[in-house]
């Protein structure tokens, strides 16, 4: 029997390179979605800074968006607000990528909750909103009968938080440590072949790993958000990146790292978090590993984490160098997990 197929008004909040390579994987993926999953979809809102709030329910040209190019010059609605910007777009779907706010998670917050209450699955590559108001938006999420989704945030799409939803019931993590900031993690492997810091830093910008300004990436923030968003998530226990020990890379220096090298270990911008009598507690500092250690063997952008159940001792999971397609990737698999109303 030929699966019935539905059509999805789609909306991009943030039109960076998430989102854009979103749109490519989109077009990529269009048969496989209607033919394996029975979804259609087209593009009916726009907005970034730059751009305004830009929506037409009959459809944005895909081949402007999925190029990159400015959808504002045809002849679409300029809505004023998130609201009514959804309003306007009909919209089934948020995908939503616009930057980390480490301190409050805002604005990114205020626009996914816009989105449930207006009837729409939210899907986030930002890690804000889960750190600073998951139980608030999940529960909004489940009286709207919708789904918030954020499998981007950690890993860039590695399956993480479905694994344990959906693949691991009643197993309880006990604690995870792991490399997660592929930037620092750049720096870090050149600086040990030679490089200054600087040079690694304006290397790591150059391949359009680490933004312009990469002050989270140094001092530990992207890192200690990534931990915090684990812990409230998969351990249950709300945390705060405040709450957790925080060092960065920036006082490392190349001959630390050359040295510790020669006598077979290295320096890694390490996650910790493990369960106390009292609760979590968690860190994100330079750790000197033995070369036998697995968090060790990770470099470049290359990320790896290492879990520890009540079922499982040992569950490791490691991704080797992701590109944008990757962050992508797992906004499409939480689009799919959304409307086919999985658990």
């Amino acid at each position: 029997m030929k699966q019935q197929t539905k059509t999805y008004n789609l909306c991009l909040l943030g039109f960076g390179n998430v989102n854009r390579a979103l749109v490519r994987l989109l077009e990529e993926r269009q048969k496989d979605l209607r033919e394996r999953h029975g979804i259609a979809w087209q593009i009916t809102g726009v907005a970034s800074r730059r751009l305004g709030w830009i929506a037409h329910p009959a459809g944005l040209p895909v081949s402007v968006l999925a190029g990159g190019g400015n959808p504002a010059a045809a002849d679409f609605s300029s809505a004023a607000d998130i609201a009514s910007w959804l309003e306007c777009a009909e919209a089934d779907v948020l995908f939503e990528a616009t930057a980390l706010n480490v301190h409050t998670g805002q604005p990114a917050s205020d626009y996914i909750r816009a989105a449930l209450e207006g009837g729409a699955h939210a899907i986030t590559a930002n890690k804000g909103p889960v750190v600073y108001a998951y139980e608030e938006l999940s529960k909004l999420a489940e009286a709207k009968g919708r789904r918030f989704l954020f499998e981007s945030t950690v890993m860039d799409g590695v399956p993480i938080f479905s694994l344990f939803r959906e693949n691991l019931p009643t197993v309880h993590l006990q604690g995870f440590r792991g490399v997660l900031n592929s930037t620092t993690n750049v720096i870090l492997s050149d600086m040990e072949k030679g490089q200054s810091f600087e040079r690694a830093l304006a290397k790591v910008q150059e391949l359009g790993v680490a933004e312009t300004d990469a002050t989270h990436d140094i001092d530990g923030w992207d890192a200690t958000v990534k931990v915090a968003e684990l812990v409230t998530v998969l351990m249950g226990v709300p945390l705060k990146p405040a709450e957790i020990q925080r060092e960065g890379i920036r006082n490392l220096r190349a001959e630390a790292l050359r040295d510790a090298s020669s006598q077979g270990k290295r320096y890694k911008l390490v996650c910790r978090a493990r369960r106390t009598a009292h609760g979590v507690e968690a860190s994100v500092r330079p750790e000197l590993l033995p070369l036998s250690d697995p968090l060790a063997q990770v470099e470049g952008t290359s990320s790896i984490v290492y879990f520890e159940t009540d079922t499982f001792p040992g569950l490791v999971i490691t991704e080797h160098s992701p590109g944008l397609e990757a962050t992508a990737f797992g906004m499409l698999a939480d689009f799919i997990r959304a409307v086919s109303c999985r658990a």
